[in-house]
């Protein structure tokens, strides 16, 4: 995130506008990017085929004693493992793109950042610190990527995830995929409240980073200037400041990211639950198979 004077982090004035500019750099790689949605979309779907085969195996064991049909559950059992291992290797290679994209772009990042620092003039170097310049160029850029990564990587296979679920429970059964799609707004309020809490701490911490990474290399360059005045009791406070905010962002940025699995969790949980007591409901009514009840729950 750019940051204002003294560091402070500074929000885009234009989010649409900095959007704009980094699909232009996943433009780049076009290829790569349809490449990594039609593994996503892929990938997806056979895993998703998976309970359902599943449903229909349990649904061939019946519930009267030696009802089980025996080749008919084999034979989902096989197409499962089948279903599931294409799904795990295209998995695979879509993580691999995935990094692979990620640093590309933030390697064209890099450049496009050295290139306009050469052309600037001289005094844009006398109003900005050298570390916070540094920090732009490696701790920002390397944000940006793991970013990428993460975004790409959980944004778009859930988004299939999420859809290609939805549209199979609706097959299923309509009122019990209605009783999961009632409990998402809970899911999407707790989504919202961690990111925005944690956007800002992160961008705190970035701030604070890059004031560190100046001030060393100005006390360390500065060195005999801040003898000859006897300023080494103040640099220690100063430093000693920064890495005080640069310990409290870090820990909140951490403590509030690190609450997201267990929240998502929970939330998972509700629905599993809700879904264990209406399909369990239905399923006695006769309205759904256990097979089907057990494809719900997967």
């Amino acid at each position: 995130m750019p940051k204002g004077p003294r560091g402070i982090p500074e929000k885009p004035q234009d989010r649409k506008k900095v959007l704009i500019r980094l699909w232009g750099y996943l433009y780049r790689f076009k290829w790569m990017v349809l490449a990594a949605l039609l593994l996503t979309v892929a990938s997806n779907l056979f895993a998703l085929v998976g309970p359902t085969l599943s449903g229909r195996a349990i649904d061939a064991i019946g519930t009267a004693p030696g009802g089980v049909d025996f080749p008919v559950v084999f034979y989902y059992c096989g197409l499962m493992i089948a279903f599931y291992l294409l799904s795990s290797l295209l998995a695979y290679i879509l993580s691999v793109l995935m990094i692979r994209l990620s640093q590309k772009v933030v390697f064209q990042m890099r450049e496009d950042v050295f290139r306009r620092l050469v052309e600037l003039p001289v005094r844009y170097f006398d109003s900005h610190q050298t570390g916070d310049i540094i920090s732009r160029m490696t701790n920002d850029a390397e944000l940006v990527a793991e970013g990428l990564l993460q975004g790409l990587t959980q944004l778009l296979p859930g988004v299939a995830t999420i859809l290609g679920t939805l549209c199979v429970m609706a097959v299923l059964n309509p009122f019990i995929a209605f009783v999961v799609v009632a409990v998402t707004p809970l899911s999407i309020w707790f989504a919202g409240f961690v990111a925005k809490r944690t956007a800002g701490f992160f961008a705190a911490n970035s701030a604070a980073q890059g004031r560190l990474s100046g001030f060393v290399n100005e006390m360390v360059a500065g060195q005999e200037v801040v003898r000859a005045f006897g300023c080494e009791a103040a640099c220690e406070a100063r430093f000693a400041e920064i890495t005080d905010e640069l310990y409290t962002t870090g820990l909140k940025s951490v403590f509030y990211s690190s609450v997201t699995n267990p929240g998502t969790r929970f939330v998972n949980a509700v629905v599993y639950a809700a879904v264990g007591v209406f399909g369990a409901v239905s399923a006695i009514g006769g309205g759904i198979t256990v097979g089907q009840l057990s494809s719900f729950l997967t």
